[in-house]
């Protein structure tokens, strides 16, 4: 009898454990990690990098304007670029005072943890992704990310397009309320991503494209990219406030050659599909491509058309490679440019346009299209922007045109 008792206590024990492993697997499968912040990373330009004895002993403080919200969050630091390995001392996240100011709230400053210790060296070429830090942030909020290097980076690792001041000084003041004696930049160093936990079918919407998409022309500090305008209207449905939006544009960057930043296709891996919880990806990327072919020169039809084909092969190697991955591949039309000072086009360049924008609209190409061309464009004078969307130099919206193009993409591209 006794041993039958005992059998049945030895069994129920080992019911109790499935059942408890069952829930803690479904607990774990509830939630989800998603990418509420992102960037684009390159080895800054000598003008955009920061003097390497600034970076020796140095306090960095910068602040990152959110998508989605979430109980807790963890941070990608990244050493990308680097060709040593790069020691981060301590780093730590706290709540924003402001967009344009180094103040933080006090009481809300956390350290984040690697594998449970406050440090971690990174290697070269690499990133590595803090412990989960419960620490909640609403929607459309700004967080800083505060690091402490006691050695400065060997190569740096950055985004110079941040359209937000970060601000810089020599000592560890990783807590200090606020860096009254620091330099300050508008630039982005060595973090790549902000990840929110988010439930079970939350998604992040990743941008892959050049400078319309990293925001030149919008307001600095003032978050009015149209991947920060589409941002704000997923936050605002019930249907999408769980998607999270990464924006992976470099200004100056080309699908088919390096310049500023690694070509679309060689970042591929990195900026499309690393964010946390990518689903869905819109490709804005082109521009530069064609407005390179003649910028010093006209050149012969010929070249023209070898390199609309060249965009176009570019295009089929993202949807073939994200579609590989399950991901859903959105196409965005190339904005007019007639009348820019940096490209000076001419007739070839705009046939070279609708050229490619006539197969990003055709059918079989992309899952659907994103047609910023006829938000943009002059309805009189359809091969250059409208005047209330451009910035003036008749390549980049304006705040207004950032809008109208967050305006212009549809919700329903998120559905879940």
């Amino acid at each position: 009898m006794k041993q039958g008792l005992r059998l049945l206590g030895i069994v129920g024990l080992v019911a109790s454990c499935i059942l408890a492993g069952t829930l803690a697997q479904s607990v774990a499968k509830e939630t989800v990690w998603v990418a509420s912040w992102g960037t684009s990373q390159q080895i800054p330009e000598p003008q955009n990098a920061l003097p390497s004895d600034d970076l020796r002993d140095a306090t960095v403080r910068q602040i990152f304007h959110l998508s989605a919200g979430g109980p807790a969050v963890r941070v990608l630091v990244s050493n990308a670029f680097g060709t040593e390995a790069l020691h981060f001392t301590s780093v730590h996240i706290a709540r924003a005072v402001s967009p344009s100011s180094s103040a933080i709230d006090v009481a809300s400053d956390r350290p984040l943890t690697f594998a449970g210790v406050a440090d971690v060296t990174v290697p070269a070429g690499a990133e590595f992704v803090s412990d989960p830090l419960e620490f909640a942030v609403t929607p459309l909020s700004d967080v800083v990310v505060t690091f402490y290097l006691e050695v400065p980076p060997s190569r740096e690792t950055g985004h110079a397009g941040s359209r937000a001041t970060s601000y810089y000084q020599h000592g560890n003041a990783v807590s200090t309320a606020n860096l009254t004696d620091a330099k300050h930049v508008d630039h982005w160093y060595q973090i790549s991503e902000i990840d929110v936990q988010a439930a079970a079918g939350a998604g992040t919407v990743v941008a892959l494209g050049d400078s319309i998409t990293d925001g030149h022309g919008s307001t600095t500090n003032g978050n009015d990219r149209w991947t920060d305008v589409l941002a704000q209207r997923l936050q605002g449905s019930p249907d999408t406030r769980n998607v999270g939006v990464s924006n992976q544009g470099i200004g100056g960057n080309h699908l088919l050659t390096d310049g500023l930043g690694p070509n679309a296709l060689a970042r591929f891996d990195r900026d499309l599909l690393g964010p946390a919880g990518v689903r869905w990806v819109i490709v804005f990327e082109g521009v530069n491509d064609l407005g390179a072919l003649a910028r010093d020169g006209e050149v012969s039809a010929a070249e023209h058309a070898v390199r609309v084909q060249q965009v176009l092969s570019a295009y089929q190697q993202i949807i073939a490679r994200a579609h590989a991955h399950s991901l859903r591949v959105y196409g965005a039309t190339i904005t007019p440019y007639v009348g820019s000072t940096y490209y000076h086009p001419g007739p070839s360049n705009e046939s070279d346009r609708q050229a490619v924008n006539q197969w990003i609209r055709g059918a079989a190409h992309f899952d659907a299209v994103i047609d910023f061309d006829s938000v943009l464009r002059d309805p009189e004078h359809p091969d250059r922007l409208w005047p209330e969307y451009d910035c003036g130099d008749h390549l980049h919206p304006s705040p207004a045109g950032y809008k109208a193009m967050g305006n212009a993409v549809s919700l329903a591209l998120f559905a879940q």
